[in-house]
C-alpha cells in the first residue's frame, strides 16, 4: 500500500498563518496537520505501508527533510514530488505519477478524521464521506439502492446530495486512476477552471468501476482559522497523545484547565490557561487568560485575555497593564 498526500495548495483561507508555514505543517496540539493525518492513516491500516508520497510546492529543503523523516519514522519510504502550478486536484495527484502503482490511498493534507477506518481491499475503490449541512461547498456523491456511488458532483448549486467527499480515497489499481487523470490533462477537460479529481472518478465509474462509500465518524476540515481552532479542541478531547504537559514546563501561580497541550520549555506565570489551549515549545505567557486557542512556538503573550484565537510562532503580543478607579454602578466595556 502507498499513501499519496497532495499538499501543494497555497492555503489562502488560513492566511496569515500559511504565509510563512505551509498549511499542512501548521501545528495542532504539538503535531503538524500532515503528521496527524499520516499517523492516523498508517495506524488504521492493518498491513504495511510501503511508501508515503508528498506532492508539495516550493517548501524548502528543511520541510522536505521533515516529511521524509515522518515517513521513515512510520516504517515507510518517503517520496517528494512537486506541483509547480496550481491546476486542480487531478493535476496534483498526477504529479506523483511514478508512485501511482498497485493499491493506494489518496488523502488531501487539510483533512483530519475520526473513524473506524477499515478498507476492503477487494473493492475497486472507496471514498470516505460525511453528511453535511451545506453541500454546495463540497464535492458530493449520490448512492444507489445497494449503497454504491452513482454520481459525483463538484460543489452543486442545487441540492444533489448531502454526502460530502472529505478528501480520502482508496484505489485498488492506481494505474487506472493515473490513466483517467492523464486523459483530463491531454484533452484539457476542466471544471470551474481546473482539472478536477471528481471528473476522473466519474469516467472510471462510467467504465465499470464500483466505488464504495465509507462513513466518517468525525471530519475536521482544517481550511481556515476557526476550523483549525475547532480541530485543536476536538483533538485535545479525544486524542490520548494530544492533551499533555511537557515535564520541563514552568508553571508559576497559574492554573491549567484541561484538556491542554503545553510544549517543551513553556513558561506560564500568573495566568489561567484552558480549556482547549495548545501552547507550542518555548513560548511564554504571563498575566493572561487564554482559552480555546493556539499559540505556536517561541511566542510571548502578556497582559491579555483571548479566546478563539491563533497566534503563530515568534509572536509578541503584549498589552499594557491597566489601572482603574470605577465608582458604583459604572460600566467599562472594551469591544
Amino acid at each position: 500500500m502507498k499513501i499519496i498526500i497532495p499538499m501543494a495548495g497555497r492555503g489562502t483561507r488560513l492566511r496569515p498563518h500559511s504565509l510563512t508555514v505551509p498549511k499542512p505543517l501548521v501545528s495542532i496540539a504539538g503535531k503538524s496537520i500532515v503528521a496527524r493525518l499520516v499517523e492516523d492513516l498508517v495506524a488504521s491500516y492493518e498491513e504495511k505501508v510501503d511508501e508515503i508520497a508528498y506532492i508539495i510546492g516550493d517548501f524548502g529543503e528543511s520541510v522536505e527533510r521533515e516529511l521524509i523523516a515522518l515517513a521513515e519514522r512510520l516504517g515507510a519510504k518517503g517520496s517528494i514530488y512537486y506541483q509547480r502550478e496550481q491546476f486542480g486536484t487531478a493535476h496534483a495527484i498526477l504529479c506523483a505519477a511514478p508512485s501511482l502503482k498497485g493499491n493506494i490511498i489518496v488523502a488531501f493534507a487539510d483533512t483530519l478524521f475520526r473513524a473506524d477506518f477499515k478498507i476492503d481491499l477487494n473493492e475497486d475503490a472507496a471514498i470516505w464521506v460525511q453528511q453535511v449541512k451545506d453541500p454546495s461547498a463540497y464535492g458530493v456523491v449520490k448512492l444507489d439502492a445497494e449503497g454504491y456511488i452513482t454520481e459525483f458532483v463538484e460543489k452543486p448549486k442545487q441540492f444533489v446530495s448531502d454526502l460530502a467527499i472529505i478528501g480520502i480515497y482508496y484505489f485498488k489499481d492506481a494505474r487506472r486512476l493515473q490513466n483517467e487523470l492523464q486523459y483530463l490533462i491531454d484533452n484539457d477537460i476542466k471544471d470551474k477552471g481546473e482539472y478536477q479529481l471528481t471528473n476522473a472518478l466519474e469516467n472510471m465509474k462510467q467504465k465499470g468501476l464500483k466505488f464504495k462509500p465509507y462513513p466518517i465518524e468525525e471530519w475536521l476540515d482544517c481550511g481556515n482559522k476557526n476550523a483549525v481552532i475547532y480541530a485543536n479542541e476536538r483533538i485535545l478531547e479525544f486524542k490520548k497523545d494530544a492533551a499533555q504537559t511537557a515535564p520541563n514546563v514552568l508553571l508559576e501561580n497559574s492554573t491549567l484547565i484541561q484538556p491542554c497541550f503545553i510544549g517543551q520549555g513553556v513558561q506560564i506565570k500568573n495566568s489561567v490557561i484552558g480549556p482547549y489551549v495548545s501552547i507550542g515549545h518555548n513560548s511564554k505567557v504571563e498575566n493572561s487568560v487564554i482559552c480555546n486557542s493556539i499559540v505556536q512556538n517561541n511566542s510571548v503573550v502578556s497582559n491579555v485575555v483571548i479566546e478563539n484565537s491563533m497566534l503563530g510562532s515568534h509572536v509578541e503580543y503584549v498589552a499594557k497593564k491597566t489601572e482603574l478607579s470605577l465608582g458604583d454602578f459604572s460600566k467599562y466595556l472594551i469591544n
